[in-house]
């Protein structure tokens, strides 16, 4: 189980380290830079469907209490 707390603290990395939050549906959503998630009590939410400039069209919300896992993305994948 997490906390918004800590995953605020992983959004605060430094350097940043790209990750994927894991739902219980099985839904995965990627975090690749600091500024595609909006922490909340108890939601995250991550834009999706990013354009050519990397902005999102939409976002996901996800319930923190339905995050299973938060895994490291390999560099090059999140690029």
């Amino acid at each position: 189980m997490f906390t918004a707390l800590q995953i605020r603290e992983r959004m605060k990395e430094q350097p940043f380290k790209p990750f994927r939050i894991c739902m219980s549906d099985g839904r995965t959503f990627d975090v690749t830079n600091h500024d595609m998630a909006f922490v909340q009590r108890n939601t995250v939410r991550v834009g999706i469907d990013l354009d050519s400039n990397s902005f999102a069209e939409r976002y996901a919300e996800c319930a923190i209490m339905h995050i299973t896992s938060i895994d490291d993305i390999p560099t090059a994948q999140a690029a």
